[in-house]
């Protein structure tokens, strides 16, 4: 019989270190109430780990007057979950799950990754631990009752704001260039009045939205006493604006009702409230109206102008992603950035001569011309390979199907074994995690086979190439709108001296302007 020798442990119960703890509280917004619940959930959880000898309070994390139904606007709550990451927190603490979160699926997504980093939440309202797998149900349920709770409060938000615009008793929220807001009333501002009034009066004598906002920046015109730089579009705004003349048009936007919350502009989803003479005009009706006239004669000449064009909405901005759009110059046409029309100073892209798209586009179509062979007819070839190697590997593409619905089978019985009590939680997340990574390495395979579905529309493409090349007899001498049209899917500025051309088939090619 072998002899048994028992090693004491060399870590007593007094050396363990404690259990990092972390606190999130919030609440749903800045008013007085709120506030005082903000500052005692604060307080209590301060005084909650001062005299605990297993648990140590590492961080405070509060958000304050923020809403709970969308995660990434909580700062606070995304630098915890960013410090968990980094192994600084072992257990979390909050009051109750609607702090942590009204909305189910965020929930459930937090609590899980949570957990995959060894991080345990304690709900002490509903004195759920998520260190018990089997609260992960309960967690589902109460996420869904605050996510309810949540929707519940902002219908009757909707309701009351709703009644108010139908009775006439909607206060302003946000004042306008021209006017104070006092007490949810418009009150006129003299000076910001007389510069409105000189904007419309510029309109009416023929300056476009960019030439005034240049103007007002020449000028040094500033809003609300601050330095400010004007823009088009800023201007833009202004001239349609109907509180310029006593009025008011409710409900131009709307949040959407579902999950995750959006701010859309209106436009017929929703009833709008129109109200007149709700405080002093600036401008009269009558040049409000011929300036909405005015602007939009000039949108329609200008769509009628660009709509014939075949470049229009097929040059993009290499530096901000924005669509060019068509510019008439004393006679020569002109594509430029709208953020650069708008805002110089946000992109650096300046304006491209229309002769000069069209030139550098003959050029590259003379020079796939010449060069198809060597170009176009080894890429078909490629993918014609890819294609066939793609079939020949269908048998491993079903390998990997079987194999990998062998690994979940294992997964759901390791989860049978552990809920009958025969497995512990330890060895169960040891031997699920090893299951997961391989089935993430076969899924990663399986992605690597059948990513290039679309092959087959792409060597249409190619094919389409060459034989545009092969009938073509001699080189490109002048712009031809359905050639462009028939191989040009885009055009992006990398800046003034050079496009770049993506072709059907996925083909780019860059090209300098001369």
């Amino acid at each position: 019989m072998p002899t048994v020798t028992v090693i004491q442990p060399t870590i007593t119960e007094e050396q363990n270190t404690k259990i990092r703890c972390a606190a999130y509280c919030r609440v749903s917004s800045d008013s007085e109430d709120q506030l005082n619940s903000f500052m005692a959930q604060t307080r209590y959880y301060s005084q909650f780990f001062e005299n605990s000898e297993t648990e140590e309070l590492i961080d405070l994390y509060a958000d304050e007057g923020i809403t709970g139904t969308r995660e990434d606007k909580r700062d606070e709550f995304q630098r915890m979950i960013k410090d968990c990451r980094k192994g600084r927190i072992d257990r979390i603490y909050t009051k109750s799950i609607s702090r942590f979160a009204r909305n189910t699926k965020d929930c459930l997504k937090n609590v899980r990754e949570l957990k995959s980093l060894g991080i345990t939440v304690f709900f002490e309202k509903e004195n759920i631990d998520t260190a018990n797998m089997t609260d992960e149900m309960m967690i589902t349920i109460m996420g869904g009752l605050a996510q309810e709770e949540s929707t519940s409060i902002s219908q009757n938000m909707r309701w009351s704001i709703k009644k108010r615009m139908e009775n006439g008793t909607m206060k302003m929220c946000n004042s306008v260039f021209g006017y104070e807001l006092v007490n949810g009333e418009l009150i006129l501002n003299q000076d910001e009045a007389r510069i409105v009034r000189k904007i419309f009066d510029w309109y009416l004598n023929g300056y476009g939205s960019e030439k005034i906002a240049q103007m007002l920046n020449e000028m040094g015109i500033g809003k609300r006493g601050r330095s400010c730089h004007w823009t088009g579009p800023t201007v833009r705004v202004m001239l349609k604006n109907e509180k310029y003349i006593g009025d008011q048009l409710f409900q131009k936007r709307f949040t959407t009702t579902v999950l995750p919350r959006k701010n859309l502009p209106n436009r017929g989803e929703l009833p709008q409230y129109y109200y007149t003479g709700c405080h002093e005009a600036v401008i009269s009706k009558d040049v409000f109206d011929r300036v909405q006239e005015l602007i939009r004669l000039r949108g329609e000449n200008k769509r009628n102008e660009s709509r014939g064009n075949i470049l229009s909405k097929k040059i993009k901005c290499g530096e901000c992603g924005t669509t060019f759009r068509m510019k008439n110059c004393r006679g020569k046409i002109y594509w430029v950035c709208r953020l650069h029309t708008d805002e110089i100073e946000k992109c650096s892209v300046k304006p491209i001569n229309q002769d000069n798209i069209h030139s550098a586009f003959i050029r590259l179509c003379n020079k796939l011309w010449y060069n198809y062979k060597q170009i176009l007819v080894p890429f078909q070839t490629a993918l014609h390979d890819l294609k066939l190697r793609k079939l020949s590997s269908k048998t491993q593409v079903m390998d990997i199907h079987k194999q990998t619905a062998k690994l979940r089978e294992q997964t759901h019985v390791l989860a049978r074994l552990k809920t009958k009590g025969f497995l512990d939680e330890v060895k169960y997340i040891e031997q699920t995690t090893e299951l997961t990574a391989k089935i993430n390495k076969l899924q990663a395979e399986l992605k690597k086979l059948t990513r290039s579905d679309d092959e087959d529309e792409t060597i249409d493409q190619i094919e389409m190439l060459i034989d545009f090349f092969e009938k073509q007899s001699n080189p490109i001498t002048e712009f031809d709108e359905s050639t462009f049209e028939g191989i040009v899917e885009k055009i992006v500025v990398i800046n003034q001296h050079e496009l770049e051309f993506h072709l059907i088939g996925g083909l780019k090619f860059n090209e300098k302007i001369k």
